[in-house]
């Protein structure tokens, strides 16, 4: 069994996504489109796409940023014992309960504090898998998100994810997403822009 990549804690969540926050040396690990996922109880874990990661300015970097010769050491003190966190934005996508997959919107949001894990390969198979990508709407209904960038992202590390058959996943992937935006030319022309980027 792989370790989990704890990546952060829930610091506010709603039905359709969660806010979570992490230390600056825990950012190698989550990664713009990652799926990621919030163990609730037995039997019952929500699932999201990182879909923005800002870092908040405080008083200090602000002097630091205008100071004349800053050191290295106390540029890697900053970076490393900040205690302002890293927030990662996630956008719910699904759930599990009792084993089975579900790509709706969680019953229950996650709760302040719980550990946000990241999807490791064998996870992102298994959601990615389960039912008929029926997440993907989750993706194109919500606002303020770069829909395309997201998705171009997300396919391209699931893609991986699915090794052998990935190539068989990466068409299912993009012919739902023609269905889906067949009404909608504009952002469908954007997500297929995006997707051409990962292609290349």
């Amino acid at each position: 069994m792989t370790a989990q990549i704890e990546i952060g804690r829930l610091l506010r969540a709603g039905t359709t996504g969660f806010i979570a926050g992490c230390r600056v040396n825990q950012l190698d690990a989550p990664a713009f489109g990652a799926l990621v996922r919030a163990p609730l109880s037995e039997g019952y874990q929500v699932y999201g796409l990182i879909h923005d990661i800002h870092i908040d300015d405080d008083g200090l970097v602000r002097q630091l940023a205008t100071a004349d010769n800053v050191s290295e050491a106390v540029m890697r003190d900053n970076r490393e014992r900040r205690i302002v966190p890293v927030e990662m934005s996630v956008l719910a996508v699904g759930y599990e309960q009792d084993g089975k997959i579900y790509h709706l919107l969680p019953p229950r949001p996650p709760l302040s504090l719980d550990v946000i894990y990241l999807c490791d390969e064998k996870d992102v198979v298994k959601f990615t898998s389960a039912g008929h990508l029926g997440y993907f709407r989750h993706i194109l209904r919500a606002e303020d998100v770069p829909v395309g960038e997201v998705l171009a992202a997300h396919v391209q590390q699931t893609d991986k994810a699915h090794g052998k058959e990935s190539g068989k996943w990466k068409e299912q992937a993009v012919q739902e997403l023609i269905t889906l935006l067949r009404d909608d030319y504009p952002t469908l022309m954007s997500v297929l822009n995006a997707l051409s980027d990962i292609a290349a």
